[in-house]
């Protein structure tokens, strides 16, 4: 036998089929190339889905694929629903950007529409939610304006009542004691420019239009703000579930500044100290605590009726 006969004879042994060609694993190919798993492996390509024509748009996608609304800018905010847009709208106050409105809502607006001149656009509803977060109740409004400029303490009348904050952080919370202040003809909110809300969004809807009827000073310190109220003459009254007295039995008179804490922190120290006096609301009912919001409009009401303003 001679040299090539006997190298065929071994290509074609017992170890692999005549017509293909053995590897060391005891596979074979007929066609002599690697065998699979020894193939290099290429990325696998999985094509995008396609949108089946005539599939309906999720109602909180982005119409145009844009993906989640992208943020606001710091010198611009979002008002949607129907009160706090018309009291925007009708406020002497407000710059505003564009309102974006449905067919229906543009409607009822009409006027305040007109008599603002505001830019608006036609959108159908799921355009608008779009570009708010997916808890936004709008009614088929959302309007972009400028942010309303703060007031200085100074700038208080020293003629009236004041609510002052103590990190109250809850914008739900803060919106309905501006919507409460407003509807007491509260002169402003005293709050700090950390540790709060910002004045846009769901606090602007919880405000239900009275954002744009309170005035709002913000303040680096409240304990040295708290000092300035006093030195103009403002009576501080700080309430407090463990004050020494009740505020139905509180001699009040004015200018008064009404002091407000977190739920569950209340009154911080410094705070505490720079109040006149503390008071608590006595509730007649097996709870005796209320939620921030609820025990403001308790206040307010006894002090108006306590004042007659």
């Amino acid at each position: 036998m001679s040299t090539k006969e006997l190298l065929v004879t071994r290509k074609s042994g017992p170890r692999g089929p005549q017509d293909g060609t053995s590897h060391k694993d005891g596979t074979s190919s007929k066609d002599g190339s690697l065998p699979k798993k020894f193939e290099p492996r290429r990325p696998s390509r999985t094509a995008p889905p396609q949108r089946v024509a005539g599939a309906p748009v999720h109602p909180r996608a982005n119409p145009r694929g844009l993906g989640a609304p992208s943020r606001t800018p710091k010198d611009m905010v979002l008002l949607f629903g129907y009160h706090s847009v018309r009291e925007a709208l009708r406020s002497k106050h407000r710059k505003f950007v564009r309102l974006y409105a449905t067919d229906s809502a543009a409607e009822k607006l009409q006027q305040e529409i007109a008599a603002s001149g505001v830019e608006i656009r036609i959108l159908p509803n799921e355009e608008i939610s779009a570009r708010l977060s997916r808890d936004a109740v709008h009614q088929g409004l959302l309007l972009e304006a400028r942010p309303l400029e703060a007031i200085d303490l100074s700038d208080l009348s020293g003629a009236g009542i004041v609510m002052v904050l103590d990190q109250v952080t809850d914008p739900h919370n803060v919106g309905a004691i501006l919507r409460t202040a407003a509807a007491f003809n509260v002169e402003a909110i005293v709050t700090t420019e950390r540790h709060s809300p910002e004045m846009t969004g769901i606090l602007a809807k919880s405000a239900s239009g009275g954002l744009e009827h309170v005035a709002i000073a913000s303040v680096v310190n409240l304990a040295r703000a708290m000092e300035q109220l006093g030195d103009m003459g403002y009576l501080r009254v700080g309430l407090d579930s463990e004050g020494p007295a009740d505020l139905a039995e509180t001699v009040l008179t004015i200018p008064l500044a009404l002091v407000l804490g977190a739920e569950g922190k209340g009154l911080r120290r410094l705070t505490r100290e720079n109040c006149d006096t503390l008071a608590r609301l006595d509730m007649p009912g097996a709870i005796k605590s209320l939620n921030v919001s609820n025990a403001c409009a308790v206040a307010l009401s006894m002090a108006h009726q306590k004042l007659k303003v």
